[in-house]
């Protein structure tokens, strides 16, 4: 069994349960163009790579929609004043948290989300417990480039080596893949077992507490 010092978390699908409040800000959107409403199942399955990329997968003709543009404005401005309305912690992840702290593990996240929305969700539930937290920015590439987790790992002082990536998604997996780290899937969020293996995932857990054997 292998042991890690430091673990680079995914946010959305693997630390919070957010679909509900990227839903209801997608729908709002969509609302105002008399654009079809969609379902969580739906949503679940557009997110992994950024807001922009949920909003062209989410609208009719996606980037060749002239209103493009304002759907994403209209979802940021709702989702700005909605970030936390429905968002939760999984189960179990502060209990986890909690023993990473007490054994002086390192903590990041690092998201596909937008830089702004990461630092307020991490503040808000994590303010504790989570030494960096990255999200999409004009200034770093998005995942599944390396460079978030690199950030984060030259950030904290730590290699690869003692490192180990946790998401939910086959962006994840790529992700770690291109980062030289050694990825676990979760199997409690956006994506089933079955498609993370199916995308290569060697490694799923159920349970959070599961991570606590690699420490």
């Amino acid at each position: 069994m292998k042991f890690y010092d430091t673990f680079i978390f995914d946010l959305d699908g693997t630390l919070l349960d957010t679909i509900g409040d990227l839903t209801n800000a997608v729908n709002y959107a969509l609302k105002n163009y008399d654009y079809p409403q969609k379902t969580i199942p739906q949503i679940k399955s557009y997110v992994g790579d950024g807001i922009p990329k949920l909003i062209e997968r989410a609208i009719p003709q996606g980037l060749e929609n002239k209103n493009y543009n304002d759907v994403l404005k209209l979802f940021s401005d709702y989702y700005n004043s909605h970030l936390t309305d429905c968002t939760h912690i999984y189960d179990d992840i502060i209990t986890v948290f909690e023993k990473l702290k007490e054994k002086n593990c390192k903590i990041a996240i690092v998201s596909n989300k937008s830089d702004k929305y990461v630092k307020i969700l991490s503040e808000y539930f994590f303010k504790n417990y989570v030494d960096i937290a990255i999200g999409e920015s004009e200034n770093i590439r998005k995942k599944p480039s390396s460079d978030m987790a690199n950030y984060a790992l030259s950030k904290l002082s730590k290699t690869t080596d003692t490192s180990v990536y946790i998401g939910d998604s086959e962006v994840d997996i790529l992700t770690a893949k291109n980062s030289s780290l050694p990825c676990i899937s979760v199997s409690w969020g956006f994506r089933s077992k079955e498609f993370l293996e199916k995308n290569g995932a060697n490694i799923i857990i159920d349970s959070p507490l599961e991570l606590l054997k690699y420490i």
